[in-house]
């Protein structure tokens, strides 16, 4: 009797059909990205707000925004948001391209995780910053007119907040251009490195290591891609809490125009204390688990999908 043929774990960027995964990749992230950006908008409002000045808590600056602004205050910024999905290209392109390289020199997978993962971060923060940095001005513009520190309403660059959103963004795009020059565009790029560099180096590597505890401690015939979701979202909630600091840094270097990662870090710790360790966390956990579970399951069923002919008997569902 002839033995089942073996399981593969990880599918290999050789063992794909990139005509395949490319576009379903990008359709997977423009979905997932629309279907939680309001928990982007929600966490960053949280963020850059003084202590609890105008929200408590994920709900309530949920409700307020909605109270206002209806769903279109849930999803300010969210066109120019939406351009990370040519950054996510790259990214997985990048995580891909080096683990591949770093397995054909003998590389463990941890190491493996964590220098794609980080790899991928640098490449794709490079393409994505100017525009995280309209998006934020987007999201957080006119907020807070009755709360924040002495009485200042956060609108940095003087902008006109009745314009539509095109006219706004393009506003803001120019505003930038004309205080700072093409610096502006990358305010806070190094925060945003500092950020999510280690966040995706430790994203993957926890991935992987949740992936193969779960293999260890669940039935031979349990889903497969229910494991790596759940090892995702469970990556996600892990790396989430280490680097919840970093995040709120880079957002506020990026909004309230400061001058260097220090002078935030310590206005952050003047005006919180320990607090800036969960300011903003539970909307970050909840999108961050969120985000992780649903864009696995997309990332591994498009995976799954795309893989060659030759290894389709040896995937598991």
């Amino acid at each position: 009797m002839e033995s089942p043929p073996p399981f593969i774990k990880t599918i290999e960027w050789e063992m794909m059909n990139k005509k395949k995964f490319f576009p379903l990749s990008m359709l997977s992230s423009f979905s997932v990205r629309c279907a939680l950006f309001p928990l982007t908008v929600i966490k960053t409002q949280l963020q850059v707000q003084f202590k609890n000045d105008v929200y408590n808590g994920m709900i309530d600056c949920a409700c307020k925004i909605y109270k206002t602004e209806g769903v279109k205050g849930l999803y300010r910024g969210f066109w120019i948001s939406s351009f990370q999905i040519v950054s996510g290209v790259f990214y997985i392109s990048t995580y891909e391209g080096v683990r591949y390289l770093l397995r054909q020199r003998g590389y463990g997978s941890s190491t493996k995780a964590i220098v794609a993962g980080g790899a991928a971060s640098l490449v794709g923060q490079t393409i994505i910053v100017p525009f995280d940095v309209i998006s934020q001005h987007m999201m957080v513009l006119g907020m807070n007119a009755h709360g924040l520190r002495h009485g200042q309403i956060i609108n940095p660059l003087g902008i006109n907040t009745e314009l539509r959103k095109t006219e706004l963004a393009i506003q803001i795009a120019r505003e930038i251009y004309r205080k700072d020059g093409i610096a502006g565009y990358y305010r806070g790029y190094t925060a945003s490195l500092l950020a999510y560099v280690p966040n995706s180096a430790l994203w993957w590597a926890f991935y992987h290591f949740y992936q193969d505890e779960l293999f260890k401690i669940l039935p031979a015939n349990t889903s497969h891609l229910f494991i790596q979701c759940v090892a995702g979202a469970s990556g996600g909630f892990t790396t989430t809490i280490i680097t919840n600091p970093l995040d709120i840094i880079r957002a506020r270097l990026q909004v309230q125009r400061l001058d260097s990662f220090a002078r935030a870090a310590v206005e952050l710790w003047i005006e919180e204390r320990f607090h800036m360790f969960f300011k903003g966390l539970s909307a970050r956990l909840v999108q961050s688990a969120a985000f992780s579970f649903s864009i696995i399951l997309g990332y591994e069923t498009i995976k799954r999908i795309s893989v060659n002919d030759q290894y389709k008997h040896m995937i598991k569902w």
